[in-house]
């Protein structure tokens, strides 16, 4: 072999399965952007459902120097579009598309400014993000300034300012690299703030984490409580569907209606539970997924409390808890019911079952006395046919005895045939107790 022949260093594997790179490389999908503070973050969620990819990228289009974008960029379900001095990142997810615009902070923003205004320093166009295909679920404006935070009382009050002067959370993050400040309201803009003050020298990678984490914790938060409108329009059906099937369990105890009575009633609470588990049981799943995320995501921030205010993850838990619990405790509800329903049909199957062999009990008790009165009037047909074989058996003997008396024969034909009856009787009748035994033999 030559010398300058490189050696195929796959040789030595067997053929890679299918979804092999896929899933190698799913780990580094949705990388962390390196952001340089002070910095600003426009973020938006939308739902995209009825939303294709081809909609997504044709609206990328539309930003500067973007109109070569292609649909094959973007089947990796992440894009990141570099424009002038600013960066628009895309990710797709299951359920929602996520649009954040990473740009430099505007000096007017910085700690210390009251409720400063910053879409004037936006650099894409707002209408552009007034366009963005999907319905809003998310939208927050996030600041990362620098600032000494060695006295965080003293940047609450800084950070309370910029937020408006309204209370806010705040908590200091990992292992004190940093203080992060939100109110968790939504402004007349529609957006919502957050703030993250870090000292000088704060990695740009260490950014990039703090901002994903915090924008992740509020998207999935929202995700999670998708389901709670959903668990308080069940809570009347759920109610009214509880009640009927306690009623049709006591009528099946006390047998106060009919069985097709019941099995109607059954039916319309088994449609009614069955249908909302079709239409809602995967809003459940997916707000104990999202809920799981949101933990996950609190626990990585690694919050120290700073006195005098609440820290962020205690905020959430508090309020996120409950409607957790709500969408847990009706997805249970309805698996429950679900269950109830299938074993009051188990009850009422066996009802009818029982009520079907009596009647067919009953039907056969019909079918043997009718097969009883046919026996009898079969005996009683056999013997009068033993009578009339019998008289016809006689008949011909009568005839044969005045043919023989015709014939000059001394004989009394009436006296003969009178004398052969009881024989003819008698033979008759063994006749037919042979054919009988016959037939059972035979049985």
């Amino acid at each position: 072999m030559s010398n300058d022949a490189k050696p195929d260093l796959r040789s030595a594997l067997p053929p890679d399965d299918a979804l092999r790179e896929l899933l190698h490389n799913e780990v580094h999908a949705r990388p962390a952007a390196r952001i340089k503070l002070p910095a600003l973050l426009v973020y938006i969620a939308v739902l995209n459902e009825g939303v294709t990819r081809a909609e997504e990228c044709a609206h990328l289009r539309l930003l500067p120097g973007q109109s070569e974008l292609s649909d094959a960029a973007m089947q990796d379900n992440f894009l990141r579009l570099r424009l002038d001095r600013c960066h628009v990142k895309w990710e797709r997810h299951s359920e929602f598309t996520r649009y954040t615009v990473v740009q430099p902070l505007p000096q007017s923003a910085w700690l210390g400014s009251v409720e400063p205004e910053l879409f004037s320093a936006l650099r894409v166009d707002a209408e552009w993000l007034r366009g963005i295909p999907g319905r809003t679920v998310a939208a927050i404006k996030l600041a990362l300034v620098e600032h000494d935070i060695s006295d965080p009382q003293s940047l609450l009050e800084l950070g309370r300012q910029w937020l408006g002067g309204r209370n806010v959370v705040a908590s200091m993050l990992g292992q004190g690299h940093s203080i992060a400040l939100t109110g968790f309201r939504l402004l007349p803009s529609g957006f919502e703030r957050m703030l993250v003050i870090a000292p000088a020298g704060l990695g740009e990678s260490r950014a990039g984490r703090i901002s994903q984490r915090l924008l992740e914790l509020e998207t999935y938060r929202l995700m999670a409580l998708r389901a709670l409108p959903v668990a308080k329009s069940l809570a009347p059906m759920l109610a009214a569907s509880e009640s009927g099937l306690a009623e049709i369990t006591a009528c099946l105890e006390t047998k106060q209606e009919t069985e097709q009575a019941l099995l109607d009633r059954l039916i319309h609470v088994a449609a009614s539970v069955e249908r909302a588990t079709a239409e809602h049981m995967y809003r459940f799943s997916a707000t104990q997924a999202y809920a799981a995320l949101v933990r996950q995501r609190i626990d990585e921030l690694r919050e120290a409390p700073i006195p005098g205010t609440q820290t962020i993850g205690d905020f959430m838990q508090r309020r996120l808890s409950p409607a957790i619990a709500t969408a847990a405790a009706t997805a249970q509800r309805l698996a429950a019911l679900s269950q109830r329903t299938e074993r009051a049909s188990s009850l009422l199957r066996t009802r009818v079952d029982i009520a079907t062999e009596n009647q067919n009990q009953q039907l056969l008790a019909q079918l043997t006395r009718g097969q009883q009165l046919q026996l009898k009037l079969q005996t009683t047909v056999e013997g009068l046919s033993i009578a009339a074989i019998s008289y016809y058996v006689v008949s011909l003997l009568l005839y044969a005895g005045k043919a023989l008396k015709s014939a000059g024969l001394d004989i009394n034909p009436e006296m003969a045939a009178g004398a052969a009856v009881p024989v003819v009787l008698w033979c008759v009748w063994k006749a037919t107790q042979r054919v009988h035994a016959k037939l059972y033999r035979d049985d």
